[in-house]
């Protein structure tokens, strides 16, 4: 057998490993992307506040640890708090992922930290708000961190001229098991009666079983990925140094690449955008729009199966047209859907549904583009740190966008004034993407630069 020979079928072997490494990671997506969509997009918004109502004074306020809060604003109040502990935890988590290169049991005891927590929002009823603004704030700041450990494996599990394709398929996957397990909340919660539960304990199953769901199939990428220490450029990493440091020491990295910096900016104004929308959208619809749950678990499934193919669409014309022109293109039909919804009606269901088709259209492609572009433009050796820090405002923990839309409501009391006040982040984060030079930006990070970005 000739030298040739031998080298074509390591070629063919590393491949071939490297798909099953891929299969492995698009299945944390297919585990965690249930907590996502079942979770925090559909019940437990609707559902935490009308627990924190029950628990309000007769002017509508709760008092957590003394501090008067409308009821309705328990919830994003919540979802903020658990990324100020997030940004605490996420830059240690990755720093000692690059400096150990031993990603996967910080991946293992992060996931199952949040899984446990959202299994026990089972026990969340009568007027135990607290106990499910903790386990809301435990969960998300978990799921946050797990995510950063996650998508740190992007560049090193894929060849750079195929990361679209691997980071659409993974969001894909995440939204195809979102849609089959949202049918099966549907069933239950629309048939509670015949399955003996009441109305609430059908929500609180639901609620548990995404962190039933989200644990099990953690068990699978747990199996397939595989730890690797790649040396990163430059000096030896510098000893871990306690949570705002370490995030202050990431930035002053980042200052070394200053494009990659611009877009890290942009992703995360336009993101916060997003991440807002999806989890403050189930409020919007109950509370503004007087629409039913079962309306609601609906609309998110519409959203969840155009997801699917929203993600693999948008990356094939990332292929064609490159993914910052791709991206920019979804910020536009962001902001245009948003504003559209501002003037939905009230009490009509198929106007929502309009609104849920366009979302699901341009969700994961989005979401899926920026997560690939962004690891074109992390330095050789420091994945762990710098998706740390893409991770801060990614998949619903947002900590500004909830804010926002929180204040707005409680200046207001209009949850419509709220939901378009999110525009701003769309128009900003458009003009700072569209002022990176990409390809430029792939090379100071010291990667090859794919033919189309």
């Amino acid at each position: 057998m000739d030298a040739e020979t031998v080298e074509a079928g390591r070629a063919d072997d590393g491949a071939a490993a490297r798909r099953r490494e891929q299969r492995g990671w698009y299945m944390y997506d297919w585990a965690y992307s249930v907590y996502s969509t079942s979770v925090l997009t559909v019940f437990l918004g609707p559902y935490l506040t009308s627990v924190a109502k029950a628990a309000a004074d007769v002017d509508g306020y709760v008092h957590p640890l003394g501090i008067p809060v409308r009821a309705g604003s328990f919830f994003p109040y919540s979802v903020s708090l658990s990324v100020i502990l997030a940004v605490l935890v996420m830059p240690l988590a990755g720093a000692a992922a690059d400096r150990t290169g031993r990603k996967k049991p910080l991946l293992a005891v992060t996931a199952y930290l949040g899984a446990g927590a959202t299994a026990g929002m089972f026990f969340l009823d009568g007027q135990r708000y607290l106990l499910g603004g903790a386990l809301l704030v435990v969960a998300n700041a978990s799921g946050a961190v797990a995510a950063s450990l996650y998508n740190a494996y992007l560049p090193q599990i894929s060849e750079p001229a195929e990361r679209d394709t691997v980071s659409s398929r993974g969001w894909a996957m995440g939204y195809a098991a979102g849609a089959l397990v949202l049918v099966a909340d549907l069933v239950l919660y629309q048939g509670h009666d015949s399955f003996g539960v009441s109305e609430s304990t059908a929500v609180r199953i639901c609620l548990a079983t995404a962190g039933l769901w989200w644990g099990g199939f953690a068990l699978i990428p747990l199996a397939r990925l595989r730890d690797r220490h790649r040396p990163r450029q430059g000096d030896a990493a510098a000893p871990t140094v306690p949570g705002w440091r370490q995030l202050a020491a990431t930035v002053r990295d980042m200052r070394r690449h200053p494009l990659t910096l611009s877009f890290l900016l942009a992703y995360l104004i336009y993101n916060d955008g997003i991440q807002t929308v999806i989890s403050q959208a189930s409020v919007y619809g109950s509370e503004e729009l007087g629409l039913e749950q079962s309306t609601l678990i609906t609309a998110v499934l519409l959203v969840q199966v155009l997801a699917v193919g929203g993600a693999l669409a948008l990356g094939w014309l990332a292929r064609r047209y490159g993914a910052q022109r791709t991206i920019l293109g979804s910020l536009v039909a962001w902001t245009g859907t948003l504003a559209a919804g501002y003037f939905l009606p009230a009490g009509k269901p198929v106007w929502f549904f309009v609104l849920a088709a366009c979302i699901g259209m341009v969700l994961g492609g989005s979401q899926a583009l920026s997560r690939s572009l962004f690891s074109h433009l992390v330095p050789p050796g420091q994945e762990g740190e710098y998706f740390a820090a893409y991770e801060m405002s990614d998949r619903g923990m947002s900590w500004l966008g909830p804010l926002l839309f929180g204040l707005t409501f409680q200046l207001t009391g209009s949850y419509r004034d709220a939901i378009v006040s999110l525009v701003v982040f769309f128009a900003v984060g458009f003009v700072l993407l569209a002022r990176v030079p990409l390809r430029q930006a792939v090379l100071d990070a010291g990667n090859p630069a794919p033919e189309r970005i």
